[in-house]
């Protein structure tokens, strides 16, 4: 099969299109013939190897894992012996924790993966998965998210901003969306009841206070954003290191205002329940911004270092 092999961490460069053996599914996985496949944060940092935290996962000195693509959509081929909820022919999406989704075929775990919603594409598919579940994690889980709050999403028009935003609203909340001139109408689009213009207007001088902010980007720092923060409010970002967990740990044991970054950890049950209680209702729509064949992944991955992406790239196999 073809696949997008790297051997050494670096920029696109690394990539390369070969062919490489079909791999064969265990006990309790699938063998998935991918039709669509998401470029995530995850996967830039994975072919990077930066921070050096994500070595921990990757591998110290050179990849573990060959192949990169995290998050993956297509129709079940085969299953292990002991898969009961899905059967050959299903139409799936799901999570590869050990990558390989920049391939032709790729192996999941069972657990790791959902039946596709029917009025849903392998491209919506792919892309609400990692944005979807990430915006759970920081707005429910970790910023627990009432009704009748003010929150405001930096990086509202990205990959998880643009799912962000529109659970925040179905949550009750009062929407602030930041992002660049090119994307207000989006941001409107899906939800926000303001959108701030970040090369026009600096939202942390602006005098506007907020329970929750999201920076969705890892762009502004807890420094930058306590000044509109309210009393009592929580700021959670997805940019993470040890460091900030300690900062975050000891400004919520000094004061009233939390600082929380996103950890690298699983979600929980009740997080995995609402996505798909969500994706169910057809509360979470994904942005796509750009689709790319399967040769076309380091063109995908210049792209998306540019960092100017509206929702999530997507490749097509």
């Amino acid at each position: 099969m073809k696949a997008i092999v790297y051997q050494s961490y670096g920029s696109p460069d690394v990539l390369e299109l070969k062919e490489i053996e079909k791999p064969t599914p265990n006990d309790n996985e699938m063998l998935i013939k991918i039709h669509a496949a998401a470029v995530t944060p995850l996967d830039w940092h994975f072919m990077t190897g930066t921070p050096f935290l994500a070595r921990i996962m990757a591998g110290l000195f050179k990849p573990k894992h060959k192949v990169l693509g995290t998050q993956v959509a297509g129709q079940v081929k085969a299953v292990g012996k002991n898969v009961k909820r899905f059967q050959p022919g299903d139409e799936v999406f799901g999570r590869s924790i050990t990558c390989g989704g920049f391939a032709e075929y790729v192996c999941i775990p069972a657990e790791e993966a959902w039946l596709k919603p029917a009025d849903m594409s392998f491209e919506e598919a792919t892309a609400v998965l990692f944005s979807g579940i990430t915006a759970l994690i920081c707005l429910c889980d970790l910023g627990q998210l009432k009704s009748g709050q003010k929150v405001l999403i930096n990086g509202a028009s990205g990959g998880v901003g643009t799912l962000a935003t529109p659970i925040a609203k179905s949550f009750g909340a009062k929407v602030t969306g930041v992002c660049s001139s090119r994307n207000l109408d989006l941001v409107r689009s899906i939800g926000a009841d303001q959108v701030i213009d970040y090369t026009q207007e600096d939202f942390t001088q602006n005098g506007e206070r907020y329970d929750l902010i999201f920076d969705a980007v890892g762009k502004r720092s807890f420094s930058d954003c306590q000044r509109v923060l309210s009393p009592e409010g929580i700021y959670i970002t997805t940019a993470f290191s040890p460091a900030l967990a300690l900062k975050g740990k000891w400004i919520s044991m000094t004061g009233s205002q939390k600082m929380i970054p996103m950890p690298p950890v699983e979600p929980k049950p009740e997080i995995r329940k609402l996505f798909e209680e969500l994706l169910e209702t057809g509360k979470l729509t994904p942005i796509i911004d750009r689709c790319y064949s399967l040769s076309e992944v380091p063109k995908a991955f210049r792209y998306y270092e540019k960092g100017h992406t509206q929702g999530r790239i997507v490749i097509t196999i």
